[in-house]
């Protein structure tokens, strides 16, 4: 009888156990990210310091690859029924996550459903419009939002006998002063550039206000004509492929590979993202910030550029507490002191109003000069119908395009006249085929 009791006990004990650790139980939230080096830190700080805050959810972040490779991935995990639950997207896939109807939840649902306050004239405008639906429904978290910006080598500008406290600020500006590194041995060659399609076609049209193409380049309409082989483009682009030939300016790749030459010394000069930041301070180099260069030839230029960097899609078909979860983490990373400090230690900008403006009151501007230059870019000007963005249904099948075409024209292949008529008249085809016309 003693060992009966024994057992019963056990077993009531065994039960309460297994009830309260049901109660109790966390639910896991998987976020698909394509950050690396110093901002895939900030990506698993940042996650850890959610899952301490409480005790109901657990953000596991993922790497993934590139932006591309991201992007791929949660398409196949989607049809393969297997979708994350969260999925970082770069700008440029904003219009593919758009047409894909059903397969995401707008991140205003999210929020709204998850008993999260909702008001979009919290975030900057320039960055909320472009991840929101023309009624103005935001369709995406802008976690990771950037503007392109010019960094320099202090200690190549000085051997080189350049102002190192006075970066150039227009395109003929960038070119002397590129020549002058290389012919001076200050280094190996003078300038590169990150994502030549984001940077010197993308806010090259909206920064020097410019067309990209119709239809407000895609904000206003599916049927798109590109204009990217107008004068100014083909003037630009052959300064760059006749700086090539020279060993000037050295082509790093489509993308962001450009930035380890410019950290390992061998150029003087890059642009690239704001968010590039971490990775150049991590560096120890003695750097520069400037404005992304412009045109002078443009009328009214300089602008306004447009946002870079990714946001945060939510998949659709998910439970109602994995969103409640999803919509707890959003409000954390919206809160002024994350989003400050995303801003200070990443480069990337901060997609409140309040957490600028905790920024700008901290004094952090004046001990950082430069580190506001994105911001002011970017809200300087009321856009334009050429600088609210470029949104494609295939964006990053039209970059491809003409990214095929740049390296072909940077080989000595081809004029930048043939490049740029190649990549309208092939981007063209490959958007009416998208579109189903």
């Amino acid at each position: 009888m003693k060992s009966r009791g024994i057992s019963i006990g056990l077993a009531a004990a065994m039960t309460l156990l297994m009830s309260s650790t049901s109660s109790f139980a966390v639910t896991e939230i998987s976020w698909w990210h394509a950050m690396t080096g110093a901002n895939n830190e900030v990506v698993d700080t940042l996650a850890k310091e959610f899952n301490e805050s409480q005790s109901d959810y657990k953000v596991v972040p993922v790497f993934k690859g590139t932006y591309p490779e991201t992007l791929n991935a949660g398409i196949a995990a989607f049809r393969a029924k297997q979708a994350p639950d969260i999925i970082q997207v770069f700008d440029v896939g904003t219009g593919v996550m758009m047409a894909a109807e059903g397969a995401v939840k707008p991140v205003a649902e999210v929020l709204s459903e998850g008993g999260a306050t909702f008001d979009k004239s919290q975030y900057l405008p320039g960055i909320v419009a472009y991840y929101s639906k023309p009624d103005g429904t935001m369709l995406s978290f802008p976690y990771n939002s950037s503007s392109p910006i010019l960094y320099y080598n202090k200690d190549i500008f000085e051997k080189a006998g350049l102002d190192v406290n006075n970066p150039p600020k227009t395109w003929p500006e960038v070119w002397e002063a590129a020549k002058k590194i290389k012919t001076s041995g200050a280094a190996p060659c003078g300038y590169t550039s990150t994502w030549l399609t984001w940077i010197h076609l993308e806010n090259f049209a909206a920064w020097n206000n410019l067309p990209y193409g119709t239809n407000e380049n895609g904000l206003a309409g599916l049927d798109v004509e590109l204009k990217i082989n107008a004068p100014l483009y083909v003037k630009h682009f052959q300064e760059i492929a006749d700086l090539a030939k020279d060993g000037v300016f050295r082509y790093g790749g489509r993308t962001s590979e450009a930035k380890q030459i410019f950290l390992a010394g061998e150029c003087g000069i890059l642009t690239e993202s704001s968010g590039g930041l971490g990775d150049i301070v991590k560096s120890g180099m003695n750097y520069g910030i400037g404005q992304l260069p412009y045109e002078p030839e443009a009328n009214g230029a300089p602008q306004n550029t447009i946002p870079g960097g990714a946001s945060l899609w939510v998949f659709g078909g998910k439970s109602d507490e994995k969103y409640k979860g999803i919509a707890a983490f959003f409000k954390f990373l919206s809160s002024p002191d994350i989003q400050a400090r995303l801003h200070q230690v990443s480069g990337y900008l901060p997609v409140t109003l309040k957490a600028y403006e905790e920024t700008k009151k901290s004094g952090f501007y004046e001990k950082n000069p430069g580190r506001e230059t994105p911001i002011i870019q970017m809200m300087g000007k009321a856009p334009t119908e050429n600088s609210k963005g470029v949104r494609l249904v295939n964006l990053p099948q039209v970059r491809d395009i003409e990214n095929e075409e740049f390296e072909k024209m940077l080989a000595g292949q081809q004029t930048a006249q043939q490049a740029l008529d190649n990549a309208v008249s092939r981007g063209n085809a490959a958007i009416k085929q998208a579109i189903g016309q």
